[in-house]
């Protein structure tokens, strides 16, 4: 590219990248186009050049890729919620196989193992379980409002324009949670703006209200509120609690995380319980969970039975193993395959998510699980069993160099590799590979019209 022609260009987006966006190539160069998928001709604007690479916004869509449908979400393509609504379903599948098989031959590579065709999520919309909205005292412009007089900008409870923290659109609908979550939604956005209380700034750092976040259960339609606030006002919260209670008899709990922290993350210093339990209750095939407000939880109820099953298969227990759970959260994972196997021992840091687990178990009756409070690596020092299978399922980030030098000294074995990012998947299964051998792959979607996939790797000892 000749540097004047850098600024708008029209091109063929010919591949599709890790991340979601399109790839052109212009005189040699990889160019990332947000919004775009194989097959447009579009015009596009040259924002940023690198030496091996480009990236570039979107301006016009000239001629559309086959595999493009109409959005159903007036937010596509402004709303970081998801960025997918426009691409053909059975496309979304299969480039998430190819993202997965893509990353283990570059990044590990590995090669001539089996990836699969991406299972399909049970439910396209309204799947999500838990939702999380910010609040803001300046909300972001749709482009239609640009300049539009009598257009405020003081207010907004909803999603990130993708890759900011302080812009965020007022989402009157989301339709990746049920539609009732979307009502109330609204109920708390409109108590919010008459409470007297101040939104808060993320630039300012002043204000009262900073989330909501909304839980529902698939199993029986209950739904939590959590409130998170900068400072305590049980009052005020209380009266919000109340009429959402009364308006919404599904709302069962409502809660109030409180935190001064100027991080961005909806989780308190501390938590009261408002109105109702301070857990929800949600089910995944036949076990129910109780799931309180900070606790992990796969986002979507229908699919993680999916992704539990081929857990299950692909552990290939018999009934006599003893399972070690890393990163074991709620406590899910072991007991759904329980009754499979002699024994169950979870290792998971946060406190919350380990008394979630227990009283999981003591719902359904399951005796043969245990957890362990604390960090992986002092855990599994201490451990005094041998497991024969393992269950590795961590957060984004992947596993530390020094817990994948514990798994291979344990010596399992078979190992079962839940991921959740195919990056560290593939350089944690090149770290694995000393001693186990990578047999078979497959790919989950649990969140349609997104780029983001899970992965179950079966892993046997060489």
């Amino acid at each position: 590219m000749r540097r004047r022609q850098q600024t708008i260009v029209e091109t063929d987006i010919t591949g599709l990248a890790f991340g979601g966006k399109g790839i052109a190539r212009i005189d040699g160069l990889a160019v990332f186009v947000e919004r775009t998928v194989p097959g447009d001709r579009a015009r596009i604007r040259i924002t940023r050049k690198k030496r091996n690479y480009a990236e570039a916004q979107l301006e016009e869509i000239l001629t559309p890729s086959a595999d493009r449908v109409a959005a159903p979400c007036r937010y596509s393509g402004i709303c970081g919620g998801c960025t997918w609504q426009f691409l053909r379903y059975e496309k979304q599948l299969e480039y998430k196989r190819q993202h997965v098989a893509e990353s283990l031959e570059h990044i590990g590579a590995i090669t001539g193992v089996p990836v699969h065709a991406t299972l399909a999520s049970p439910v396209l919309f309204g799947y999500r379980n838990k939702m999380e909205f910010t609040c803001t005292d300046r909300r972001w412009l749709l482009p239609e409002e640009m300049g539009q007089p009598g257009a405020e900008n003081d207010f907004a409870i909803g999603l990130h324009v993708p890759g900011t923290f302080h812009k965020v659109i007022d989402v009157a609908e989301c339709l990746l949670q049920p539609a009732a979550g979307n009502r109330i939604l609204e109920a708390i956005r409109g108590f919010i703006r008459s409470s007297g209380q101040p939104v808060y700034g993320l630039r300012s750092h002043a204000g009262f209200w900073r989330f909501a976040m909304l839980r529902n259960s698939a199993a029986n339609g209950g739904w939590m509120v959590n409130i998170i606030t900068a400072f305590e006002d049980r009052a005020m919260v209380t009266t919000l609690a109340e009429r959402l209670t009364a308006a919404f008899p599904e709302v069962v709990s409502v809660v109030n995380n409180v935190t001064a922290r100027h991080a961005g993350v909806a989780i308190g210093e501390f938590e009261q319980a408002v109105i109702g339990t301070p857990f929800i209750r949600d089910a995944i095939g036949r076990f129910e969970f109780d799931v309180s407000a900070n606790s992990f939880f796969q986002t979507n109820t229908l699919g993680a039975a999916l992704l539990y099953r081929t857990v299950l298969e692909y552990a290939g227990l018999e009934g006599q193993e003893t399972v070690l759970d890393l990163y074991s959260g709620t406590g899910t994972i072991p007991i759904f395959i329980s009754e499979h196997c002699r024994e169950v021992v979870g290792i998971e840091i946060i406190a919350s998510s380990v008394a979630d687990a227990e009283r999981n178990c003591r719902l359904n009756g399951v005796s043969n699980c245990r957890f362990i409070k604390g960090d992986i690596l002092e855990g599994l020092s201490g451990l005094a069993v041998r497991p024969q299978v393992m269950i590795i399922d961590p957060p984004r980030v992947g596993m530390a160099k020094e817990v994948v030098q514990q798994v291979l000294a344990m010596g399992p074995g078979r190992i079962v590799y839940v991921s959740c990012n195919p990056a560290t998947l593939a350089r944690d299964l090149v770290l694995l590979q000393e001693g186990y051998a990578v047999l078979e792959v497959q790919p989950i979607d649990m969140f349609p019209h997104t780029f983001h996939v899970e992965s179950v790797v079966r892993l046997e000892r060489k």
